[in-house]
């Protein structure tokens, strides 16, 4: 009964729950004309309605940024699409309140929200930012001259669903200290600019993301912490990705670090499309399957990564302790080395990697603890001769899982490390391979 009556109460919400469509506020399909003022209307009278879905009809509808409000989804209907304005001067700067090290200046972006909560992106529609007409002009121009396509900060209770998203200026979708966020059954395709993740969860607690289709030329599902907040308890499952970078990384921000983490079900698998290429390794196939990192300080326990089936990459796992000592802000310093501990590698099956080889490498008396790697297969090209230790640990350069060029083994490079267990791991080489399948220094 009293399961009934929730269902009841849910039923009778959602039915008084009001559409407001954006041609009834003006929104033209045309993208010769900027609907941004029609779009934002509708979004405000919805939220100061107490809440709705804002719809977006079939049709093509040409916008700069819209913010959105709580109680609001934005729900794109089957043939609906927003294409975000190619004029940079169509986009309002925002700055946040929230500190970390991405919103010390105001950005921009097509889809924002700050200090929201119970919002959604809903439907089959399309949202295309045309990131292609943002030229990169600066080392560290995203957002500032390239937009976001989705950007939340410190919000919560949000869900984004079935849509799809296409060629932002720089991330796709950047979520920022927000809590109680679900994502499913989306589709992701960034490869028109530079620093194209698919998918940036910063300092994010109690994340589902479920049922992505990604295709990046950066990284494709991104773990961050550009503040003291971690991102933790997050599950992702059942998603198929391509990247010319990191397929699955935690880093390369790491000022809080990462929590309870698992992630599993993934398919990686390089992209139809190779007709360009911005970041990456140079053969097109990926730099890594997955890249665990702690740079900033931070912590990084209690992670696991299985299922996990992939083709190509060039050095597949990559497990990494640095000390880079980036602060989150001016004034800040990072004081201290962080930590990985616990980590669990299971059910991993590649074929076709580089022969690069795969590596987890802490710092001296600062070992990587307690990892188990089991049930694994790396199959990759070899034909690799014997190769020396590298004898710069490079613990200060922006990490990366070719950072050292061929390892000194064909299989696993570990180094500084404690309590790292092995259990059906095994590394096939094409060719044959004049190194050996485990180097391990200070390794207990």
């Amino acid at each position: 009964m009293k399961k009934l009556l929730i269902l009841t109460v849910f039923a009778t919400l959602t039915a008084q729950a009001k559409d407001y469509n954006i041609a009834d506020f003006g929104a033209v399909s045309d993208t010769t004309r900027l609907s941004t003022q029609a779009i934002q209307q509708a979004i405000d009278a919805c939220s100061q309605a107490g809440g709705g879905r804002v719809v977006v009809p079939t049709g093509s509808y040409k916008t700069g940024t819209i913010v959105l409000k709580s109680n609001v989804d934005l729900h794109l209907e089957q043939g609906a699409t927003l294409y975000g304005s190619t004029n940079l001067k169509d986009y309002r700067p925002m700055k946040s309140s929230y500190m970390s090290l991405r919103t010390q200046t105001e950005t921009v972006q097509l889809i924002y929200a700050d200090g929201v909560s119970n919002v959604a992106i809903s439907g089959t529609g399309t949202i295309d930012g045309r990131g292609s007409a943002f030229p990169k002009l600066s080392w560290n121009d995203e957002g500032i001259t390239r937009p976001h396509l989705i950007r939340f900060i410190q919000s919560h209770d949000i869900t984004i669903s079935d849509v799809s998203l296409r060629n932002s200026g720089c991330w796709m979708q950047h979520y920022l200290a927000c809590d109680r966020l679900k994502i499913e059954d989306i589709k992701v395709t960034n490869r028109n600019n530079y620093n194209n993740d698919a998918l940036d969860l910063d300092g994010c607690h109690d994340v589902i993301v479920q049922g992505m289709l990604a295709d990046s030329d950066d990284d494709g599902i991104t773990l961050k912490s550009t503040s003291p907040r971690l991102c933790e308890n997050i599950r992702i499952s059942d998603c198929v990705v391509s990247s010319h970078c990191n397929a699955i990384k935690l880093g390369t921000e790491t000022n809080g670090g990462f929590r309870n983490i698992s992630i599993s079900g993934i398919v990686v698998k390089p992209s139809y499309d190779q007709s360009s290429q911005f970041f990456g390794h140079p053969s097109k196939r990926g730099t890594s399957v997955i890249s665990l990192e702690i740079t900033d300080g931070g912590v990084m326990e209690n992670v696991s990564v299985s299922d996990i089936v992939a083709e190509g990459t060039e050095s597949p796992i990559f497990i990494w302790l640095g000390n880079r000592a980036r602060g989150y802000q001016e004034g800040v310093p990072v004081t201290k080395i962080g930590s990985i501990r616990g980590i669990t590698l299971s059910d991993i099956r590649v074929h076709g990697a580089g022969p690069t080889g795969c590596s987890i490498l802490g710092l001296p008396g600062h070992p990587i603890e307690n990892v188990r790697l089991r049930n694994i297969v790396v199959e990759h090209r070899g034909g690799v001769g014997k190769t020396e230790i590298p004898a710069d640990l490079k613990e200060k350069d922006y990490p990366e899982a070719t950072m050292f060029g061929q390892l000194p083994a064909k299989g696993w490079f570990v180094r500084h490390a404690r309590n790292v267990r092995f259990d059906s791991v095994e590394t096939i080489t094409q060719a044959p391979d004049e190194r050996p399948e485990y180097v391990k220094i200070d390794v207990e």
